[in-house]
């Protein structure tokens, strides 16, 4: 008999949070994954997002885990351990008590590392880290997630996601309408898309754009579906939450609102098929239980027009 065969080492990170947040986290996780390319890459996520994380190709494993909580982790430390949900400590502590023999954080008491910038674009961010931490090119234009092998229940649509997680993030359900009517009147298969909790004002925006309710999709797609959706679709328009992420990730033509949050910290890369509609000064809340005064500002005109702009491609 030959000599065992060792296990290949593991380098764990962490990325518990949305949908947005684990979309722009790619580019550093295929950084980490040219840093160590023979390791065993664990994603440490929410289980919500395990069907899309396991579409990032940097990622070997998904370890199912929650927001600043111990992790299940089992077997040997990994030799690498990198933080990539804040700034610490307390996320911090989460990925140094599996006693890596390398930990990548940003710097914090206990912990040095590379310095946070409050002003930096969340992509930019994790890419420095990364960067500066393991010492490897990092691209923040590499977001591109592998189509599902699930079937979109429709190709070619043009989608409108009227949700977000927040009231201060949401543009009114009128204008959404008015929106859609428009797409629709110019020959568009409109599609509205969100989470079981957002089929009613789905299907408020469809009622009130006059279409069926056959263009509903709020609540009737997993979240591969709705990922397939997006990478099938002609055009997106939405807020600034997940969906406005996975039109980038899928390179679709899209139209993003903005509002208490700045594009310059969350917004789609720099390329022409993606356009921000945004009239802030970044001091908003993005936790705000009332319609954000900056959101309120972009018109229906603005958006209708932006979209028929789009290049479409």
């Amino acid at each position: 008999m030959g000599p065992p065969v060792q296990e290949a080492p593991s380098a764990l990170v962490l990325r518990p949070l949305g949908l947005g947040d684990l979309l722009t986290g790619v580019p550093a996780i295929r950084a980490v994954r040219a840093a160590v390319p023979d390791h065993r890459l664990v994603l440490a996520t929410t289980e919500a997002l395990r069907p899309l994380a396991e579409l990032i190709d940097a990622v070997d494993e998904v370890l199912p885990a929650r927001e600043l909580e111990p992790l299940d982790w089992t077997g040997p430390p990994p030799e690498l351990a990198v933080d990539l949900h804040g700034k610490g400590p307390a996320s911090h502590v989460v990925v140094a008590d599996l006693h890596p023999r390398r930990l990548l954080t940003f710097d914090s008491p206990g912990y040095p590392g590379p310095t946070w910038y409050a002003d930096e674009h969340e992509v930019r961010r994790w890419c420095r880290l990364v960067s500066e931490g393991l010492g490897v090119d990092a691209d923040p234009d590499a977001l591109d997630l592998a189509v599902p092998a699930v079937p979109p229940p429709v190709t070619g649509a043009s989608v409108v996601h009227p949700g977000a997680a927040f009231p201060g993030r949401r543009w009114p359900p009128d204008r959404f309408a008015a929106v859609a009517r428009h797409l629709a009147e110019r020959g568009h298969d409109v599609r509205i898309t969100g989470g079981p909790s957002e089929v009613e004002l789905a299907a408020e925006v469809a009622r009130s754009a006059g279409l069926g309710p056959e263009a509903v999709l709020a609540g009737r797609t997993t979240s591969l579906e709705l990922a397939a959706v997006v990478a099938a679709a002609r055009l997106v328009v939405c807020g600034d939450t997940g969906v406005a992420h996975l039109a980038s990730a899928y390179r679709r033509p899209s139209v993003v609102l903005f509002g208490p949050v700045s594009p310059a910290l969350w917004g789609p890369p720099p390329r022409a098929q993606h356009v921000v509609l945004w009239h802030g000064d970044g001091t908003g809340d993005p936790w705000g239980t009332g319609l954000d005064p900056a959101l309120a500002e972009v018109t229906v005109d603005e958006v209708t027009g932006a979209l028929d702009a789009l290049p479409e491609k």
